[in-house]
């Protein structure tokens, strides 16, 4: 098999949650424009539908699904109706998540809870969802998304339960990893630093301190994360299981 051919996706079936913004919008698009056809599960369906319209420009198939990633029967729903519509799945990622900057001391219970299911418990869910299609054709790509903050305590935000929610994520990628390669199922993740989307927006006053931290002196864009993903995705990882690829301009390296 040539290089080409290595990180060739044609004809591939994903499933992105998270896919209606940031980067799973920009992750869903990579997917398509390497020759996946695309379902996406997310929470608001206008942007949804959206980015699957972009996706059928690139002349792959496209459908959504309106869910919450914490909703077990909705996400089996979603899954169920992605291998039947598209023929199969092939790969699996996972994006949505939530982050909310607290002190430890005064976050609710509430919010804790929030961040951890859907962050971890959703993640779950999902990876759980894929598998019971995976296992039976013996092959399929999982990949979910973590952060550096699995790794680090960011600063100066306090967002413990934030970081611990991703921490688990890097954990469970690795026990799932373990459990499922009997079954041809390669689980890995991807571990991206600071990088500009809606999600950090509102965190707007902390970009230049952020950035003043990561040694390459700037924060990333959702473009730079493609590289990973297609590896992941593609035969070219295909020794690869239990893995978490940081991309973090060096920030975990100080």
């Amino acid at each position: 098999m040539n290089t080409k051919e290595l990180f060739d996706l044609s004809g591939r079936k994903a499933l992105v949650t998270g896919g209606g913004r940031g980067i799973g919008r920009v992750m869903a698009l990579a997917l398509a424009d390497s020759g996946c056809d695309i379902s996406i599960l997310e929470i608001n369906a206008e942007s949804a539908e959206k980015v699957a319209a972009e996706i059928k420009t690139l002349n792959r198939k496209a459908i959504f699904f309106k869910a919450d990633v914490t909703n077990k029967a909705a996400v089996d729903e979603a899954f169920t109706a992605t291998a039947k519509s598209l023929g199969g799945l092939d790969i699996c990622l996972n994006v949505a998540g939530v982050c909310i900057h607290q002190a430890a001391e005064e976050t609710p219970e509430k919010d804790y809870d929030y961040v951890m299911d859907i962050n971890l418990k959703g993640v779950f869910l999902c990876c759980q969802a894929a598998a019971r299609i995976m296992i039976p054709q013996k092959r399929g790509s999982i990949i979910n998304i973590a952060s550096m903050s699995g790794t680090v305590a960011n600063y100066p935000q306090k967002q413990a339960h934030y970081n611990a929610s991703k921490a688990g994520v890097v954990n469970l990628t690795k026990c799932l990893a373990v459990e499922w390669a009997p079954y041809g199922i390669r689980v890995n993740s991807i571990s991206p630093g600071y990088t500009r989307t809606e999600l950090v927006g509102m965190a707007e006053k902390m970009f230049a301190q952020w950035e003043s931290l990561t040694p390459m002196g700037r924060m990333a864009v959702p473009e730079e994360l493609v590289g990973a993903l297609i590896y992941l995705a593609s035969n070219a990882s295909s020794y690869s299981t239990g893995s978490d690829i940081i991309v973090d301009g060096g920030y975990t390296a100080r």
